[in-house]
């Protein structure tokens, strides 16, 4: 038996009902209007929590659990602190039954990740692991990246496009103000491709499980303020060239583009990380001048 196969078998004997007879039990269609898919699949929610690992004497913490299929595997993995968030009341009995038969491990919030300061939740290290709902996951990911050294580690589950946002290069079609963050922020990696079959109901695009680790060394510490204000401000209109597209920053925008060596006719995606790094701190320093 492989790996993943054993850790199924073994997950699908935790003591819980399974999962397709928890959702039955309790009416548990998943609804759009909370960007709903349920994973079925106990090797991939496994794998998942592997992925994270380890979860031991961390502050874990989910969002969007539904019915709870990977935050059974995130506790079968090691979790000793999970808090979890979720706003559809339906889900709420399923994870106190998970939470009772788990005493003292997992803590639930009722409530939209949206609101919550997830870094409240628990002390350091602190890691989120998530499918996340795919209406509100870029949203979330950025509020995270602004406070980002507040966590060990994001183990995020998104449509396999904006997972590609994540790590695309400069001069290719993914490239854009996600990637910029993130990838001055941390080192990211996509880990593998999910196919839509493992949902319920099946998405209309195939998903990927991305993970982000803080870098430890940035190499320049800028005012991620700023960098998320030019990003918005070049990427919003990336067909333009910078001169046009950075006019909403009220800057003499040819003397920043000069002063920053790039040329006014050069377009977002043509600049690097390395580029937009510079551009905010030069930026700063004429709007402090």
């Amino acid at each position: 038996m492989s790996e993943d196969n054993e850790t199924a078998g073994k997950l699908a004997n935790d003591g819980l009902p399974p999962l397709r007879d928890v959702i039955a039990a309790h009416n548990l269609s998943a609804q759009k209007k909370f960007g709903q898919n349920f994973l079925f699949d106990l090797n991939l929610t496994g794998r998942i929590a592997r992925a994270a690992a380890p979860l031991e004497g961390s502050t874990v913490i989910e969002i969007g659990p539904g019915p709870g299929g990977l935050t059974r595997a995130l506790l079968y993995n090691g979790a000793t602190n999970l808090t979890v968030i979720e706003r559809d009341p339906r889900c709420q009995p399923v994870l106190e039954q998970i939470s009772n038969h788990y005493p003292d491990a997992l803590h639930v919030i009722d409530g939209d990740a949206l609101d919550v300061d997830v870094t409240a939740l628990g002390p350091a290290p602190r890691k989120i692991v998530a499918n996340l709902p795919y209406n509100v996951g870029t949203q979330l990911l950025i509020g995270w990246l602004m406070q980002i050294d507040q966590f060990a580690s994001l183990t995020l589950m998104f449509q396999k496009e904006v997972a590609e946002r994540v790590v695309a290069r400069p001069k290719s079609k993914a490239y854009g103000r996600l990637s910029v963050l993130c990838q001055y922020l941390c080192d990211c990696d996509i880990l593998f491709d999910v196919h839509r079959s493992a949902f319920t109901p099946p998405p209309k695009v195939t998903s990927a499980v991305v993970q982000l680790r803080p870098k430890a060394d940035r190499g320049t510490d800028i005012n991620l303020d700023s960098l998320a204000k030019i990003t918005q401000a070049a990427f919003g209109q990336r067909r333009k060239m910078l001169r046009a597209s950075l006019k909403t920053l009220n800057i003499n925008v040819g003397e920043l583009l000069e002063k920053s060596g790039i040329t006014e006719t050069s377009r977002a995606e043509e600049l690097s990380v390395a580029d937009f790094v510079h551009l905010t701190q030069i930026h700063d320093q004429m709007a402090a001048s």
